[in-house]
């Protein structure tokens, strides 16, 4: 079990929002367990239930992102919105050669807000994440008011770009993630 704390891009603050935090548990029934939790979530945009399944685009309001590489070249990239929607895409390179790959399980999405803390759990196949020595963790944070901040473990200079290989700054555990 780890935890990773993200940090706000400077350019873009927060207004209401105190942190963003990620867990990552491997359980024994062969998913992997990742909990997202959003503290000051009292002006978060939520986008509505939208039934399980793929879309494009999550990116655009409240999401939560993982980047999975080995440091360069290849990495994949999954979205869990809130709306139960998820995306997977495989880069063969930085931002090039996108393709939409199948995971061996759909990702399982559940949220829980309550007063000050929002959680967005996804189950994952383990298999889906395994052999990545690098990690990612990021997300979108929409609030009330047309605040957009930008999570990640780092930033390099510029806009935000969760992409860069900079902000994969997570060295995983042999033998990978999880």
């Amino acid at each position: 079990m780890e935890t990773y704390r993200l940090i706000p891009h400077p350019d873009h603050p927060p207004s209401g929002v105190k942190g963003v935090a990620m867990r990552r548990v491997q359980l024994k029934d062969g998913r992997t367990m990742l909990r997202y939790r959003v503290d000051g979530c009292c002006d978060l945009v939520l986008p509505p239930f939208a039934g399980k399944g793929r879309a494009d685009e999550l990116w655009q309001t409240t999401c939560f992102e993982l980047f999975l590489g080995n440091g360069s070249g290849p990495y994949l990239e999954f979205n869990f919105s809130p709306s139960a929607r998820w995306a997977a895409y495989f880069f063969s390179s930085y931002r090039e050669g996108r393709v939409e790959p199948e995971p061996g399980m759909q990702p399982d999405i559940h949220v829980g807000q309550g007063q000050e803390i929002f959680l967005l759990t996804a189950f994952l196949s383990t298999e889906d994440v395994a052999g990545a020595t690098h990690a990612n963790v990021s997300a979108v944070i929409d609030e009330k008011g047309g605040t957009k901040s930008y999570w990640a473990l780092a930033h390099p200079p510029g806009k935000p770009d969760f992409h860069d290989p900079a902000c994969f700054a997570a060295i995983l555990p042999a033998p990978g993630f999880p």
